[in-house]
Formats: C-alpha cells, structure tokens, sequence
C-alpha cells in the first residue's frame, strides 16, 4: 500500500470511494466543495493506493474554532474506504499519515465526529476535556479532539463549520 497525496487525476476515484463507502454522494460533495474553498489543504488530502488503484481518502481541512479570538483548527473529514479493503488497516494507515504530516506543519488540533472506540486509538478523546463545544447536538464521546505538538491551552471555544458541511 502506498500513503500519498491526491493529484486530480484521483478525483474521480476519490469521489468513488466516499460513494460506495457512504452509500450517499454527500460526503464526495463535500470533498468537491473543500476543494473549491480556502479550507482546502493539498498537502492533507491523502489517498491510500493498492497497485496503482485508489482504495481509500482522508481528508483535513480547516474549521473555525471561536473563543476569545477565531483561531484555524483541522476537521477530519471524510475518511472513506473502497467497501472491498474495508477492515484491513487502510483506515488506520490514512489516519496515522495524516496526523503526522498535520503535526509536522505545526497545527495544533485535530477535530472529528466519530466512533469513539475506533479514534480515541489515536489520541483523539472528548473535546469537553479541553473546552471545546461541539456546533450540534452529540453526545460528548462522539466529538472529539486530538492535540498535536503545536496545541496551546488558548484552543478553546465552539467549533464552526464552513457551509460545504451542512449537507452531511
């Protein structure tokens, strides 16, 4: 398997890859619309790539954290596998990718809605712990936060996503 970033010749595929995984086009919009916005990081949108064919996508891109001052914090969304490589570490893999390349350029937080026993593996746990409020109504273990190398107390406040969210 071979971790890399998207070129837009993957597009296509990536946009595969969340429908089959999501059962849903929303989450391959939403890629569309990140990448058409100034929330887009090329550096942390990452394919996984068995024998030259995309089977897996993660996304990081810039959110609003709102406290005190406005500050720029990663969402990590979507991640989507090809349902056929489903359950074989590519998930992991684009996770543990990611998080590094975002620690190496100096982010400092990491947001992301999901499974808690699957990213708190990761150093992701509750975003409560450090004050960080979730836009919509969830149950506290499913809104999560991972702090990098660059995190400061002063990253707290409410999460705000941009639009291209609201249809997911």
């Amino acid at each position: 398997m071979n971790i890399r970033c998207e070129t837009l010749l993957d597009y296509p595929a990536i946009a595969e890859a969340n429908i089959l995984a999501f059962k849903q086009e929303n989450e391959a919009k939403l890629v569309e619309e990140i990448r058409n916005s100034d929330c887009y990081i090329p550096e942390l949108s990452l394919v996984a790539e068995i024998a030259g064919a995309v089977v897996g996508h993660i996304l990081f891109s810039y959110i609003d954290l709102v406290g005190e001052e406005t500050l720029q914090v990663l969402a990590l969304a979507p991640l989507a596998i090809h349902p056929q490589f489903q359950r074989q570490g590519i998930g992991s893999a684009l996770i543990a990718a990611g998080l590094e390349k975002a620690d190496i350029r100096g982010e400092a937080i990491v947001i992301v809605l999901g499974h808690p026993q699957f990213y708190t593996r990761f150093g992701f746990e509750p975003s409560v712990r450090y004050e960080i409020e979730s836009p919509f109504p969830v149950p506290d273990d499913v809104f999560m936060v991972k702090p990098l190398q660059s995190y400061q107390p002063k990253y707290k406040g409410k999460v705000i996503y941009p639009p291209a969210f609201g249809d997911v």
